[in-house]
């Protein structure tokens, strides 16, 4: 009998907290069991040469939409197939009632269990998720669905506030099929959440906050209409700018500065964005603010996918200019930003249409995780291996209560990945094993891939191919 289930040898480990060492990583038991400096092959079931290579703790995807646009089961199947290629090894995806995901409201003790059955068995990594609260009534869960179900992140989306852009009607309530969904109900929401977290200060209960002003957003789209109205992404910036996100932010921070609610600024998509965020964080320093962009905002600008024709960047916030860019991945290296994810959402391009006001937002990018910062972030703009770890795994992983996950030190779990710093692969919708049938990244060169996806000790990506079972398991994060 062997001592372990598995034995990654040779290669250099990049430990959050620690930094680059060069060792062999076991397995035992779905866990890290130990780390050491010659451990001999034949303790092991299973070896893995990791020469020249870095092992990195597994990303936990902390913004991903499973079954927004499609049945649950089966983006549960594909969508975190693709986060395999990408290193991500945990998703942490949100859900609300209304239009999409399950098309309908009600109490979340009735429908959330039903969106567990839908995923339980399918999904490649592990996954827990965050849930909005669109009625009174489901504020009045909150206690429930922490105590209860394990779920300590919840969300509001500020640009359904008293506006529905899909009619173009100031009723927003045919789809958010909920009260009156305006700064009141964000206000019970923190109040209550705040209150919960009195009860529970194991935990860090939090609010995630989609931060656009949609009152601001009206006029500017029928400007943009009044204009010509062209069906181009930079349009759709035009009509949704980055003035948008700085009043939601102000809006958001101040609340929360009254009720001491911890909360997530979510897909900061602009500089001016990014840089109410630090002003809120700094004229708030009690209040524990934390903040996200993603891989897109990072590297996509409208003049190219404009230039490229089509209306698949089409996504909320919306894509912004490549000084924009710049001006992120400085706030990404200067600590300012607190994590990076995709916001994956399968969206097919037979939704995208040709207009793109009716055009359905979003689109996948789990596959990209860890080769985007790679290589846009490591290669290119010299920001170091360790940070990167904590940007794509430890980080949200503190931030939303997943303890063993966020590092490969013995003892958490063994969800980590094998990446080949070197590898230069072309993005192609293929390569990304999503169940998409395009992407906005095609085309686009990256060096640093993963090479290995394990999972719970599972070897579920080996030699770039998806292999074995999905076993991922729901985490509930109330432990």
């Amino acid at each position: 009998m062997t001592a372990y289930d598995l034995l990654v040898k040779n290669g250099t480990l990049i430990v959050p907290g620690v930094g680059p060492i060069k060792g062999d990583l076991a397995v035992k038991d779905g866990r890290i069991a130990s780390i050491g400096d010659d451990i001999a092959s034949s303790q092991a079931a299973d070896v893995i040469d990791a020469a020249g290579k870095v092992v990195m703790p597994g990303a936990v995807d902390a913004h991903f939409h499973l079954g927004i646009y499609r049945e649950l089961g089966l983006d549960a199947s594909e969508e975190t197939r693709s986060s395999l290629v990408g290193g991500a090894t945990t998703v942490i995806s949100y859900f609300r009632t209304g239009a999409h995901y399950l098309n309908r409201t009600g109490s979340y003790a009735e429908i959330f269990p039903e969106v567990l059955s839908a995923v339980e068995g399918k999904a490649w990594t592990d996954y827990a998720f965050h849930l909005a609260p669109m009625t009174v009534s489901q504020i009045g869960e909150i206690s429930d669905l922490v105590n209860k179900h394990g779920v300590t992140s919840f969300k509001y989306y500020m640009f359904y506030k008293g506006f529905d852009l899909a009619s173009n009607s100031r009723d927003s309530q045919a789809f958010t099929m909920g009260d009156e969904y305006d700064l009141g109900h964000l206000f019970l929401i923190m109040e209550e959440i705040n209150r919960v977290q009195a009860e529970r200060p194991d935990l860090r209960l939090s609010l995630s906050l989609h931060c656009e002003q949609s009152e601001l957003m009206r006029i500017f789209i029928d400007r943009v209409k009044a204009n010509g109205d062209p069906q181009t992404l930079k349009a759709y910036n035009d009509g949704r700018p980055p003035l948008t996100e700085r009043v939601a932010i102000g809006e958001a921070t101040t609340l929360a500065s009254h009720t001491g609610t911890n909360i997530n600024l979510l897909h900061l998509s602009s500089a001016d964005a990014a840089g109410a965020a630090v002003q809120a964080r700094e004229a708030y320093p009690f209040i524990d603010m934390r903040f996200e962009t993603t891989l897109h905002h990072l590297c996509l600008d409208y003049d190219t996918l404009d230039k490229q024709g089509g209306l698949g960047g089409k996504v909320n916030p919306p894509i912004r200019t490549k000084a924009d860019n710049e001006q992120l991945w400085q706030r990404v290296a200067d600590g300012d930003i607190n994590w990076v994810a995709s916001d994956h959402a399968c969206c097919m391009e037979e939704l995208k249409g040709d207009k793109i006001w009716p055009a359905t937002p979003g689109f996948g990018g789990t596959a990209l995780l860890y080769p985007v910062l790679i290589s846009e972030g490591h290669n290119k703009r010299g920001i170091s291996l360790q940070r990167i770890a904590e940007l794509v795994s430890t980080n949200p992983a503190r931030a939303y209560n997943l303890p063993t996950k966020g590092n490969i030190l013995p003892g958490f779990d063994a969800d980590f990945t094998i990446i080949d710093v070197d590898k230069t692969q072309t993005v192609t919708t293929e390569l990304c094993e999503s169940g998409q049938d395009h992407c906005p990244f095609e085309g686009v060169d990256l060096t640093g891939w993963p090479i290995h996806t394990v999972v719970g000790g599972q070897v579920n990506f080996r030699d770039s191919k998806v292999v074995g079972q999905p076993k991922g398991k729901y985490i509930a994060r109330n432990k």
